[in-house]
């Protein structure tokens, strides 16, 4: 192992607290899945070398939903309590050897490479450290009757985050120890570290860092999650290809039955490298020749999703989200009106985004051009993504 650092991405629980019909590591928060920021944050981050996820039995399918595309270990079971979920974590972990190990509960996806970064400064400089942030609000004590007793000196009070960092065969001895002892009651691996005799240390949390629990959590977060995306930007996209031999036509990711289909290098999929270009365009990152050259013939007979999902993965790698994808497609034939649906539905799902947020429509050339005369197809794309603001106003 490269860094010998290793992340445990805690996801075993129910979590029905915060509503919803899927436990809340799989709610749907900014275009995605709970669970995938946190995943992709540690499995990209270059600091760290395995990612171990651990779900609860029931959530295989889900799981693998949500983590499609990022490179992680093979997920493992969970217990019944948080603490016998990180265990089952660290022993996955064991062959591989890792020095340092990184602790991250699922419900939390906003952590960020920079926090990542401090959590193995810090494991590396202690053994044993946690993310913490300040209590902004006086902390009164209140007895049955819920009259205050007292005021809480908040200067000595810390509220405390993952991911947290220890010495990894420190760790997984302070959780065999604990299992042998019969405690299984530690709702954080510090508080466990500490019975352990570890002394623990403290680095800079992020406000930001919110643990989502409750379905006003969720709420509250997805709008600050929107209000950050201040950097809107519109992306156009253009592509053609003419009329070749073949029986059906690839538009919007559908197959359409035609008497001839499409040239070109990959299926030739108009309505898809048209919505490439327009969020390449966005993002000010080249084209789809660019990123997927014709001249190379991996992309030979290629299907056009692959070019789609790619694209969209560029806007989230940077922190931002997709909010609306227009096409309008120029063809004398096939009518598009009765396949309008599909095309937006499978547009929508390569995207990750409600349909609602794809719109399609088609137009003749009135008999002139190029597509007048039947000799191809052509479509017009506009793209508006939401990123995060970078660059000073």
């Amino acid at each position: 192992m490269a860094s010998g650092v290793a992340a445990v991405v805690v996801a075993g629980g129910r979590g029905l607290r915060a509503g919803g019909d899927v436990p809340k590591q799989y709610r749907q928060i900014s275009g995605g899945p709970v669970i995938r920021p946190s995943l992709a944050a540690f499995a990209s981050h270059a600091g760290v070398s395995l990612v171990q996820p651990v779900i609860h039995a029931d959530d295989a399918a889900l799981f693998r939903a949500a983590s499609a595309g990022i490179s992680v270990l093979p997920p493992v079971r969970g217990g019944a309590t948080r603490q016998a979920s990180v265990r089952a974590g660290l022993e996955a972990l064991q062959p591989h050897g890792p020095q340092l190990v990184l602790v991250h509960d699922a419900a939390r996806p906003f952590a960020s490479q920079a926090l990542i970064a401090r959590a193995i400064a810090a494991g590396r400089a202690s053994g044993a450290a946690v993310p913490v942030i300040g209590v902004a609000d006086t902390v009164k004590t209140i007895d049955a009757a819920g009259c205050v007793t007292g005021t809480i000196d908040r200067t000595q009070l810390r509220m405390v985050q993952t991911p947290q960092a220890f010495g990894f065969t420190a760790l997984l001895d302070a959780h065999r120890r604990a299992k042998a002892a019969g405690r299984d009651d530690f709702t954080d691996d510090a508080a466990l570290a500490e019975w352990a005799g570890l002394k623990v240390t403290t680095f800079e949390g992020e406000a930001e860092n919110v643990k989502l629990t409750t379905d006003g959590d969720f709420a509250r977060a997805e709008a600050a999650k929107v209000a950050a995306l201040s950097d809107v930007r519109t992306g156009f996209g253009f592509d053609v290809h003419s009329f070749d031999a073949g029986d059906h036509v690839m538009l919007g990711g559908v197959r359409i039955s035609h008497p001839r289909g499409l040239s070109g290098h990959s299926d030739a999929d108009v309505v898809l490298h048209a919505l490439v270009d327009a969020i390449l365009g966005a993002l000010a990152d080249g084209d789809i020749g660019v990123h997927f050259p014709p001249s190379d013939p991996q992309w030979r007979g290629a299907s056009s999703d692959r070019f789609l999902a790619f694209a969209v993965e560029r806007v989230r790698a940077r922190g931002g989200r997709i909010a609306h994808l227009d096409v309008t497609v120029v063809c004398e034939a096939p009518r598009i009106g009765p396949h309008r649906d599909a095309m937006r539905a499978r547009i929508a799902e390569i995207a990750g985004v409600p349909i609602e947020r794809v719109a399609v429509k088609a137009t003749t050339s009135e008999k002139m051009g190029f597509t007048g005369r039947g000799e191809g197809m052509a479509a017009f794309a506009n793209a508006t993504v939401r990123l995060p603001w970078r660059e000073p106003l």
